[in-house]
C-alpha cells in the first residue's frame, strides 16, 4: 500500500475514544491558547487586509469568521488561521531538524468541522490527527535543509485533519492529502533575509488550500497516489526517503508540543527567560548594559541569532523583530517583557532598542546543540558599563515540555491577549465553551467567536 493510503487509513479510522485523558486536556489547552492568539490579533492591519480579501471574494458560506461574518470553508480557514498565526505566539513542536507550529492546523479543522455540523469530539479527534501527522513528518522527513519551509508538512496534516472532520472515507482522504501534498510546497525563503507579511500568512494560506483540496476530493477528484515515494515525489524532490508505520501511530504527540510564554520565536524562549531573570536579580537597567553575549544551541543561532538565515541586525517590521534574537533580548532588557506591544512599528523603530540590539551577539555552542530538542540550553552573559558581569544558564522555560502550562496558566495568557478586543463576559464564555468542547457542538463555539471584536471590548472598558 502506498504511503498516502496508509496515512489516510490512520486519519479515517481515528476515533475520539483513542484519545487519552491527557491528550484531550492538552488539545483543549492548545485550542484555548490558539484562540487567545487569534483574539489578540483582531486589531492588526495585516489581518484587516486579509478580512477585506475574504469579504470581497466571498461574503457568505457555512463557516464563521472570528470577529464576525461568514465565508466558504477555505476562506474561513484562511482568515481564522491567519488570526491564530499572526502574533507568532502560538504553540510549537521541536524535532531535531525541524520546528513546526501544529496549531496552524486549527483554522482548517475548525472550518471543516463547522461545515460538517460536527460536534466537539469530532473537532478534537480531527485536530489530534493533524497534530500527529505534522509532528511525525517533522520527526522523520525534515525539509528545512532542502530549502523548504515547515509549512510544507502542513499540506498533509491540514488536509488529513479536514478530511477527518468532514467524515471522509480513506479513499477520499488519500486523494485530499495527495492533492494538497503535490500542490503546496513552501520555500524556506519565507523566513530568511528580509522578512515580509508572508512569514505569518504562509501557514494559513497552505491550510486554506488544503481545505480546498479536501473539498475537491470529497467530490471525487483524485490526486497522485505516489505523492510521497513516486518519481519526482516528496521523497525525491523535497525531502529524503523516510518511513512511518501509520498503522502503529496513536494520537498522543500533542502532549509533546510546547507553548510560548513570550511573544517571540520559539527558540528564543529560554534566552528571554534568562535575561529577564538576570535583570530582576541584579537590578540593572538597559542603560547600564555595555553588551550582551548569548551562547545558544545551533538551530536558534541559525534561524534567529545571526547565522545562516540573516544577521538579524536590520529590524524595521514586526516580522523582522520577532525573528531577531538581538531585538527580542534588547526589548526585553528595556521593557521587562516581550508581548504584542513590543512589536508596534513605533516601538521597533525607537532609537533605544535599535541601538541596544547592536550590542547583542549570539554564538552557537556545540554542547548545547547536542541537547536540543530535549532542552533549550542557553547561557546569557551581560557586561555592564561599570565593568561588572553577570551570567545565567537556562535549559527550559515555563511552557516547555519539562514545565508544561496548566489550564489555569494558559487561561491567564488567553485573557491577557483577548482583553483588549473582547469584553470580559464573552472571554469567559469562549473559554468555558473550549473547556466543555467534547460535550457541545462546534457551532456553539463559533457563534461566540463571531461576536469577538473591538467594539464589544471598548464598551466593556467604558462601563468599567
Amino acid at each position: 500500500m502506498v504511503l498516502v493510503r496508509q496515512l489516510a487509513d490512520f486519519a479515517a479510522r481515528s476515533d475520539f475514544s483513542e484519545l487519552s485523558d491527557q491528550a484531550r486536556l492538552q488539545l483543549r489547552i492548545r485550542i484555548l491558547d490558539s484562540i487567545g492568539c487569534a483574539l489578540g490579533a483582531l486589531g492588526s492591519g495585516t489581518i484587516a487586509r486579509v478580512r477585506d480579501f475574504v469579504a470581497a471574494s466571498d461574503g457568505d458560506g457555512p463557516c464563521t469568521l472570528t470577529g464576525g461574518g461568514r465565508a466558504a470553508p477555505d476562506r474561513a480557514a484562511l482568515l481564522n488561521g491567519a488570526l491564530v498565526r499572526y502574533l507568532d505566539f502560538n504553540d510549537s513542536y521541536l524535532a531535531p531538524d525541524e520546528t513546526c507550529h501544529p496549531s496552524d492546523n486549527l483554522g482548517a479543522v475548525l472550518a471543516a468541522s463547522e461545515a460538517a455540523r460536527a460536534d466537539g469530539r469530532t473537532l478534537l479527534t480531527a485536530l489530534a490527527v493533524a497534530y500527529q501527522i505534522q509532528c511525525r513528518l517533522s520527526d522523520e522527513a525534515p525539509v528545512r535543509d532542502h530549502g523548504f519551509d515547515h509549512v510544507t508538512h502542513l499540506a498533509y496534516s491540514a488536509s488529513a485533519g479536514a478530511a477527518r472532520a468532514l467524515g471522509l472515507d480513506a479513499e477520499r482522504t488519500a486523494n485530499a492529502v495527495a492533492i494538497a501534498g503535490t500542490a503546496l510546497n513552501a520555500l524556506r525563503v519565507t523566513r530568511t533575509g528580509t522578512l515580509s507579511n508572508w512569514k505569518g500568512l504562509a501557514a494559513p494560506f497552505a491550510a486554506a488550500n488544503a481545505v480546498e483540496a479536501t473539498l475537491l476530493a470529497s467530490r471525487g477528484i483524485t490526486g497522485p497516489e505516489e505523492v510521497f515515494e513516486g518519481n519526482k515525489g516528496f521523497m525525491q524532490a523535497v525531502a529524503e526517503p523516510f518511513s512511518i508505520d501509520w498503522a502503529r501511530e496513536d494520537l498522543d504527540l500533542v502532549n509533546r508540543t510546547i507553548l510560548k510564554r513570550y511573544n517571540a520565536e520559539i527558540h528564543s524562549q529560554s534566552a528571554i527567560e534568562a535575561i529577564l531573570d538576570l535583570r530582576r536579580r541584579h537590578g540593572f537597567t538597559a542603560a547600564d548594559v555595555e553588551h550582551v553575549v548569548v551562547e545558544i544551541f545551533g538551530v536558534a543561532h541559525r534561524i534567529i541569532g545571526g547565522g545562516e538565515e540573516g544577521d538579524k541586525l536590520t529590524v524595521i517590521t514586526k516580522e523582522d523583530a520577532d525573528h531577531s534574537l538581538r531585538y527580542m533580548l534588547a526589548v526585553a532588557l528595556l521593557d521587562g517583557e516581550v508581548l504584542p506591544r513590543q512589536y508596534t512599528l513605533e516601538r521597533i523603530r525607537e532609537a533605544d532598542v535599535q541601538t541596544l540590539l547592536r550590542r547583542v551577539v549570539a554564538r552557537p555552542r556545540a554542547d548545547y546543540s547536542t541537547r536540543f530538542p530535549t532542552e533549550m540550553a542557553v547561557r546569557v552573559l551581560v557586561t555592564l558599563t561599570d565593568g561588572r558581569t553577570f551570567d545565567l544558564e537556562r535549559f527550559d522555560y515555563p511552557g516547555f515540555s519539562t514545565r508544561p502550562m496548566t489550564w489555569d496558566e494558559a487561561l491567564v495568557k488567553y485573557r491577557s491577549l483577548g482583553s483588549d478586543m473582547v469584553d470580559s463576559t464573552l472571554l469567559t464564555d469562549i473559554s468555558a465553551a473550549i473547556g466543555e468542547l467534547e460535550h457541545i457542538e462546534v457551532a456553539e463555539l463559533t457563534r461566540l467567536l463571531a461576536r469577538a471584536g473591538a467594539p464589544a471590548a471598548q464598551a466593556d472598558r467604558e462601563a468599567a
